[in-house]
């Protein structure tokens, strides 16, 4: 019962503590903790008994003890105080101001655990965003209200990606103005660091709202720290219709913390130790992008992850590829050769890129461009594989076309400055350039009227 506090707990273990089942208590209702010397802590009840209930605590146990340790079921979820006043501010991962100013003053608060959208609520994603990054926009568009991650390994530029992607995202066809959400989950101080200096040089730190739980803040504040970005995100979407882009980093930081939690509630693990549900878990996070039909704003998720040992079959990559729209993959070989930003072609795919590319939307030769271009890459790759056996000598004029063509391709279009933002037209540009090298007669994925329109006229 709430405003009724109770003595003494059954055991403590890490951020766990086990204490006495009370009538009608739920799931994820919010608990008041506290020491011998009166100090507060806030947890979450996330396992029930007929008899236990097992608390989260949203920091350290250090200090409780069995006997002196009281509680109080606030009969409530966690929730996030919200209104348009959250743009431009820094949050903890538990959304308490952490950028010196007060918490805004506002008499909505919304829970952070949200509720999953209505399929048949859901309006059919459509408009082009332009990134201003050809590897994205030309190959791998994003589309609004999209999910459509990046997968990264350590060392790789993702953070870089992200910012550039942040500052210059913009729809194609309207001037409707983006805001960012951005989720930090167990990111360094100097990644947090670089991100808000990031936005302030360019202008943009008053249209981002930023939860950061840097790499010392407890696990479970990696857990709630999407949830209330994404509770944020639903706000000033939804209900004040404007179009919001999420971006999610760490993901793999989130579900190590997901395994350390589960590990600590003797749960039986799944896949290289991480729990059966991680992928429902995961689900609930990106299923709460989109758009719906009784709003005109939406929710575009890119969360990022570092593939482990960058390996993309990894349960974390792999669950989180099969609830997403796609992914864009970076390479660490084409980093090595000083390709910014180092996208891969070939693994990176957008499934939405068709209903969003094309006359009216993007260009009527782009879906045919986008085409022969992956097409003349992954042949690249191949006769780059036969060059290495037989020397490049040994090779075919066509086949030595190619090859040129390749690294054309990933030094011209591919490669771009930090701060570059180039337009869909000069992306595409680019690639006509690129695809010029070819013979014509291997423009075969690209309609004939197209090439003789857009294609450059060699002399």
């Amino acid at each position: 019962m709430k405003g009724v506090e109770y003595r003494g707990v059954t055991s403590i273990d890490g951020p766990i503590i086990v204490v006495r089942r009370t009538e009608n208590i739920s799931y994820y209702e919010i608990v008041q903790v506290r020491d011998r010397n009166g100090e507060k802590r806030t947890g979450r009840v996330v396992d029930l008994s007929e008899t236990a209930a097992v608390v989260q605590i949203f920091g350290t146990t250090t200090g409780l003890d069995l006997d002196d340790t009281t509680y109080e079921f606030l009969e409530e979820p966690l929730e996030l105080r919200v209104g348009e006043e959250l743009l431009g501010r820094v949050f903890n991962g538990l959304g308490e101001p952490i950028d010196g100013y007060p918490p805004i003053v506002s008499s909505k608060k919304l829970n952070v655990n949200g509720n999953p959208i209505n399929p048949y609520a859901r309006v059919y994603p459509r408009d082009f965003i332009q990134t201003g990054v050809s590897s994205i926009d030309g190959m791998n568009t994003l589309i609004r209200g999209q999910k459509l991650p990046i997968f990264s390994g350590n060392g790789l530029p993702h953070n870089r990606l992200a910012a550039q992607i942040i500052r210059q995202a913009r729809l194609k066809n309207s001037d409707e103005q983006f805001v960012m959400v951005f989720a930090g989950m167990g990111i360094k101080y100097d990644v947090a660091r670089y991100f808000i200096n990031t936005f302030e040089e360019s202008g943009v730190l008053s249209k981002v709202v930023m939860f950061q739980s840097l790499a010392d803040a407890p696990s479970i504040e990696r857990i709630i720290t999407p949830r209330c970005a994404l509770t944020a995100a639903e706000y000033l979407a939804y209900e004040c219709g404007m179009h919001v882009l999420v971006v999610m980093t760490d993901m793999t930081n989130y579900c190590e913390a997901l395994r350390e939690i589960s590990t600590t509630r003797g749960e039986v693990p799944g896949r290289k130790g991480y729990p059966g549900y991680l992928y429902s878990d995961l689900a609930e996070l990106y299923e709460r992008a989109g758009r719906i039909k009784s709003s005109k704003g939406s929710i575009t998720q890119i969360p990022i992850l570092t593939m482990p040992n960058d390996d993309i079959s990894h349960p974390i990559p792999d669950l989180t590829g099969y609830i997403t729209e796609g992914q864009i993959v970076l390479d660490r070989e084409m980093s090595q050769k000083g390709v910014y930003p180092p996208v891969n072609g070939l693994p990176s795919l957008s499934r939405l890129m068709k209903d969003g590319i094309g006359a009216g939307m993007t260009r009527e030769d782009h879906a045919g461009v986008s085409s022969q271009l992956f097409a003349a890459y992954s042949k690249v790759k191949s006769i780059r594989n036969l060059a290495a056996i037989i020397g490049e000598e040994e090779l075919s004029a066509v086949d030595k076309q190619y090859l040129r063509f390749g690294e054309e391709l990933e030094s011209k279009f591919f490669a771009q400055d930090e701060y570059e933002n180039r337009t869909i037209e000069q992306t595409l540009d680019i690639g006509w350039k690129c695809l010029s090298l070819l013979p014509r007669e291997e423009l075969y994925r690209i309609k004939p009227e197209f090439i003789e329109k857009y294609l450059p006229k060699t002399e």
